[in-house]
C-alpha cells in the first residue's frame, strides 16, 4: 500500500490541518517508460501554496483531492526503462507519498558526489538551481556591486548570497530571528545580516548599504521591499523569485496606492524587475548542478537543512514553512528510524 497525503480542501488564508488527509492507497503497476520508487526524503517549498489554490498561475493548481506536490529523492524498485536499474537514487516529482510511479523521463540519478540524498532537494537540486539562474541572468551581479538577498537562510537565499560573494560582491542579508542573522553572517559568509523584525530595518539597511543596492533578490516582498525600494540604485536589477509574504493573503494590502512611485522609479532609475520560475531556464540546470556540485565538493558552499520525521510531518511542515519558522531547507524524512 501507498501512503500519500492530498489535499482534502482548499485553504482560506494560510493553510491549515484540516485541508490535508493522509490516506492509503494500492501501488499502481507499472508500464512501459515507468519506474517505480520508494521515496525517502519530501522536499517542503513555498510554492506550494500557490498549488493550494484556483487562482490563475504560472501552472495549474491542485483539485481538491489530489495528492500534494512535490518533489521526491528515493530508490528504484522496480523499473520498466532500460535508463534506470533498481535500488538506483533518482529526483523526481514523487509527490506526498510513500512511492511514486514516474514516467522514466520525469526522472534523474542522483550525482554519486552528494553525500546526502536529501541535498539533491535544496543546495544541490532546484532550489540551488533557481539561486544560479535567477542570480546569473537576472542579476548579473558585477564585482564591487551591493547585492541584498531577502529570506538569506533559506534554501535559495542562503545559495544567492553565496554565490554573490564569490562574484566579488558585497552582500547583505536579510532574515527573521538573530539566529540565522549570526549563521548567515558567520557560516554563509554574508557581509552583514539584518533581522526584517527590527523596527528600525530602513535605517540599518540603508547604513548597511552606503552606495546602494544593485541587485535585490526578492523572495518575501512586504515590509522588506519597501525598505529596499529607495535604496535602488539605477539600473538595479531584481530577479523576483517569490513573494512569500503574501501567499496567505485574502485580499490586498492596506495603506496607500505606492504603484506610481514604482513605476515612476522602473522609469526614471532604468530598474529591470523579472519575475522568473527556475523551469524557465531548463538548458541552464546541467551547468548550474555542476557549478554547484563543484563549489559544494570544494567547501565554499555551505547548507543547512530542517529535518522533519515522517510523511504526516508535512502538512505542518508547510504550514510553519509559510510562516517563516523553518531554519534552511525544509525536508520530511519518509524513512525515520
Amino acid at each position: 500500500m501507498n501512503r500519500q497525503i492530498i489535499m482534502k480542501s482548499r485553504p482560506v488564508g494560510a493553510p491549515q490541518p484540516h485541508n490535508f488527509e493522509l490516506r492509503e492507497v494500492p501501488i499502481p503497476e507499472l508500464a512501459a517508460g515507468e519506474v517505480r520508487v520508494e521515496n525517502h526524503w519530501l522536499s517542503l517549498d513555498p510554492y506550494m501554496r500557490g498549488r493550494m489554490s484556483d487562482a490563475p498561475s504560472y501552472s495549474a493548481p491542485l483539485e481538491v483531492g489530489d495528492v500534494m506536490e512535490g518533489e521526491t529523492v528515493g530508490r528504484v524498485q522496480a523499473s520498466r526503462d532500460a535508463r534506470f536499474a533498481e535500488g538506483e537514487w533518482v529526483v523526481g516529482r514523487g509527490r506526498w507519498q510513500t512511492h511514486s510511479v514516474l514516467e522514466a523521463g520525469q526522472c534523474r540519478k542522483l550525482s554519486p558526489q552528494i553525500p546526502k540524498p536529501s541535498l539533491a532537494l535544496g543546495i544541490l537540486g532546484m532550489p540551488g538551481v533557481t539561486a544560479y539562474v535567477g542570480l546569473k541572468h537576472i542579476g548579473q551581479p558585477k564585482p564591487g556591486e551591493t547585492v541584498v538577498v531577502a529570506a538569506a537562510s533559506g534554501a535559495v537565499g542562503a545559495v544567492v548570497g553565496q554565490l554573490a560573494r564569490q562574484a566579488g560582491c558585497r552582500v547583505v542579508g536579510i532574515a527573521g530571528t538573530e539566529a540565522k542573522c549570526q549563521y548567515v553572517s558567520e557560516t554563509l559568509g554574508f557581509d552583514v545580516c539584518l533581522n526584517h523584525r527590527a523596527p528600525d530595518l530602513a535605517r540599518q539597511l540603508k547604513d548597511a548599504c552606503p552606495e546602494g543596492i544593485d541587485v535585490y533578490f526578492e523572495n518575501v516582498s512586504g515590509p522588506v521591499f519597501e525598505a529596499v525600494f529607495p535604496l535602488l540604485n539605477d539600473f538595479a536589477r531584481i530577479p523576483v523569485c517569490g513573494l512569500i509574504s503574501f501567499y496567505n493573503a485574502t485580499g490586498l494590502p492596506s495603506g496607500p496606492d505606492r504603484t506610481p512611485l514604482l513605476m515612476r522609479a522602473i522609469l526614471t532609475k532604468r530598474l529591470t524587475f523579472r519575475g522568473f520560475i527556475v523551469t524557465d531556464f531548463l538548458a541552464d540546470w546541467p551547468e548550474a548542478l555542476q557549478a554547484l556540485e563543484a563549489a559544494f565538493v570544494a567547501g565554499t558552499l555551505q547548507y543547512q537543512e530542517h529535518v522533519l520525521s515522517g510523511l504526516e510531518a508535512a502538512p505542518q511542515g508547510l504550514i510553519d514553512l509559510l510562516e517563516g519558522k523553518n531554519f534552511g531547507k525544509v525536508v520530511v524524512d519518509l524513512k525515520p528510524a
